[in-house]
């Protein structure tokens, strides 16, 4: 059994048949869990979640890049992104149903900031909706599912969540965290680690040319590895150009169990196993 901690069968990608898509993947012994990135798409996790007796679960929260409205294109996939003010209410009382795991995705994306606003109020905008997050989670004992993404060539964001996260102390309150799609340093990787926190692979590690996905994940703590799909973005070799989706999970736990020289069973019994200590499922 495989469970792809990340997926975003709630987008619009999926509008047409994402019951069918999940579907398939509960009849291959898999599970889910959706993640929203703003009100909307956290409902409609939520929605989809209670379709299914069992299997489907969500996360519910506020992307970093729908602090400020811009466009986006995420591998040739254009759409706005519509500005929201994380209201506390609003998710808290989505969180009261049970098929809800965690809180985020949220967190810091510098990559691509508005160019029409001072960069640094857009910072602050992002990491005040990210604080609010984590005093929900740790209000509600939700897992924090965490978006880190630098701009070009730096750690910037992973070393402002990582202050963000020691200044709050949630080692001491305990919270359960995860690092969603990782790609910064391995450097960087060992000081979410030291806080307890998760790291989630996807299809980046079977494409990757720098390397640097191999090493964070030959250095992975084993007890600490999870994997997605992010779907429908990231699609792993060999389905690049493809829509990705949760059944494609397999490849990404094919490629660890690769790089870590493990049999592909015992990848996925470590992956399941970590998936179910983190989301408490």
């Amino acid at each position: 059994m495989l469970i792809d901690t990340h997926a975003h069968v709630n987008f619009r990608s999926f509008k047409d048949d994402a019951m069918d898509v999940l579907r398939r993947s509960l009849d291959e012994g898999m599970q889910v869990i959706n993640v929203g990135s703003q009100i909307d798409t956290s409902r409609q996790a939520v929605g989809l979640a209670n379709k299914f007796n069992k299997g489907v679960y969500a996360v519910v929260g506020l992307h970093p890049e729908h602090t400020h409205s811009q466009h986006v294109d995420e591998e040739e996939t254009h759409f706005l992104t519509r500005e929201e003010n994380f209201d506390v209410v609003e998710y808290r009382s989505l969180c009261q149903d049970p098929k809800v795991v965690g809180i985020g995705e949220c967190g810091l994306d510098y990559y691509r900031l508005p160019e029409d606003t001072d960069p640094r109020a857009v910072k602050e905008k992002q990491k005040a909706a990210f604080i609010k997050q984590i005093n929900l989670a740790a209000e509600l004992d939700k897992t924090l599912v965490v978006h880190s993404r630098p701009s070009k060539g730096t750690d910037d964001a992973a070393l402002d969540i990582l202050d963000i996260l020691k200044g709050l102390k949630i080692k001491d309150l305990g919270l359960r965290f995860v690092l969603h799609s990782f790609t910064g340093s391995p450097e960087m990787m060992q000081e979410f680690y030291k806080l307890g926190g998760y790291i989630s692979f996807n299809g980046i590690i079977t494409f990757d040319k720098t390397g640097n996905m191999e090493q964070l994940v030959k250095s992975a703590p084993l007890d600490r590895i999870v994997i997605e799909t992010d779907c429908p973005y990231l699609a792993p070799v060999p389905m690049r150009g493809k829509r990705n989706e949760p059944l494609y999970v397999e490849y990404v736990a094919e490629k660890v169990a690769e790089l870590r020289g493990l049999g592909l069973a015992e990848v996925e019994r470590l992956t399941t196993d970590n998936a179910k200590q983190l989301f408490r499922i």
